[in-house]
């Protein structure tokens, strides 16, 4: 690597840990229209999983307007995949559970950290794609909707959703290695393998929102694995191979690109990918407009739907909840305007009243204008 690509990586990776440290410890009194408890019930820290003995769990939010079903948002966390749990975005969700009309499980996955810092990237991966396996099985239960699934995350958990969009049906019972270049998730159906899920399309979903996603082969490429990587050190722990000993970006990287949705974009004619809203702050220095802006225009030139949005002003992290006093931002300044974009965009694909009206119900002008929720029945596309 560079000493160009190395500075460059490291100043954007530091301002990256100083703005989660400085956001994680500065919190705020909640507005009501921001979160109220009125509109919504609450089921916290619902165990879905405990791969290599590590519990994960998720906040499952019900709204109480009293509908038989509704569409589910399963929504994962940013962080490098070294930083954070769900509890980062519990503003977020409670600001979906009391402005809409859909079921929102916050969830938990591993970090490279755990387990004595071995867990592997391809694994964290395996846990986005169990914890959609097990939504669809058990969020009847939550009167969500298994057939009306969206998936959403911002900067790690943006890329974790665009791997379960782009990636879905690469899975494997082997697990992650360099001839299968498939994963196993962390849950699976009772009685299923992982290859019978794949053959049934069982991870395939209606709706993502991926709000400035991380590129990880971008990321390896500046340095991730490096021991300066001040992402590790927060954590306590040393840089090191996110595939393991052995295998190496130099040598491996197939692997890296394998885990980087740019690279994995199916051409239309091969594989539908459902509707993407894709957004980013205009001045977040370390996943730019212009990286978000290209992955983006792949998605487009693979005929593939996309909403892209970029919110003027914002940088990174401007979903997570509480203050980031190094930024001047807060969750309740900066967040409910990303997400009432997210709303609107949901209620195009799940409660317009046909296709047709998802496709022409807002476009982009109108959506950077004024969000406005579509008020009819819901549709499965």
């Amino acid at each position: 690597m560079s000493g160009c690509y190395q500075f460059a990586f490291l100043r954007r990776v530091v301002g990256l840990s100083l703005l989660l440290v400085v956001a994680a410890c500065s919190e705020v009194a909640q507005l009501k229209k921001n979160n109220d408890p009125a509109n919504y019930t609450v089921e916290q820290n619902v165990l879905w999983a405990s791969p290599q003995n590590v519990d994960l769990a998720m906040d499952i939010y019900t709204p109480s307007s009293g509908r038989e079903s509704y569409p589910v948002v399963v929504m994962f966390h940013g962080g490098g995949f070294l930083l954070n749990d769900k509890s980062i975005m519990d503003q977020a969700a409670a600001y979906l559970a009391t402005n809409s009309e859909y079921v929102v499980c916050n969830v938990d996955y591993r970090l490279l950290s755990d387990n004595g810092n071995t867990t592997t990237l391809d694994a964290i991966v395996g846990d986005a794609f169990g914890a959609v396996l097990w939504v669809k099985d058990n969020i009847d239960q939550y009167s969500g909707n298994p057939q009306q699934i969206a998936v959403t995350g911002d900067s790690a958990g943006g890329h974790l959703s665009a791997m379960i969009v782009n990636l879905g049906n690469a899975l494997s019972s082997q697990g992650f290695t360099p001839e299968t270049l498939s994963f196993l998730p962390s849950y699976l159906p009772k009685g299923e393998s992982a290859e019978s899920v794949a053959a049934r399309d069982g991870l395939r979903v209606q709706a993502a929102m991926l709000s400035y996603p991380y590129d990880f082969y971008e990321g390896a490429r500046e340095g991730f694995e490096n021991v300066t990587n001040p992402l590790w050190l927060i954590n306590g722990v040393m840089g090191r191979g996110v595939f393991g000993d052995g295998l190496t970006f130099i040598d491996d990287q197939s692997l890296y690109k394998r885990v980087s949705p740019k690279h994995n974009i199916p051409e239309r004619s091969q594989r539908v990918l459902p509707p993407q809203l894709i957004t980013v702050g205009t001045e977040d220095p370390l996943v730019t407009p212009t990286q978000v802006r290209a992955y983006d225009a792949a998605l487009r030139r693979a005929g593939h739907e996309t909403r892209y949005w970029e919110y003027e002003g914002a940088s990174h992290a401007f979903l997570d909840s509480g203050s980031n006093a190094l930024l001047g931002s807060s969750f309740e300044a900066d967040a409910p305007r990303a997400l009432d974009v997210m709303i609107s965009f949901l209620d195009q694909v799940f409660y317009a009243a046909d296709s047709e009206t998802l496709s022409s119900c807002t476009d982009l002008g109108e959506i950077k204008r004024e969000p406005r929720p579509v008020s009819c029945e819901p549709y499965i596309p």
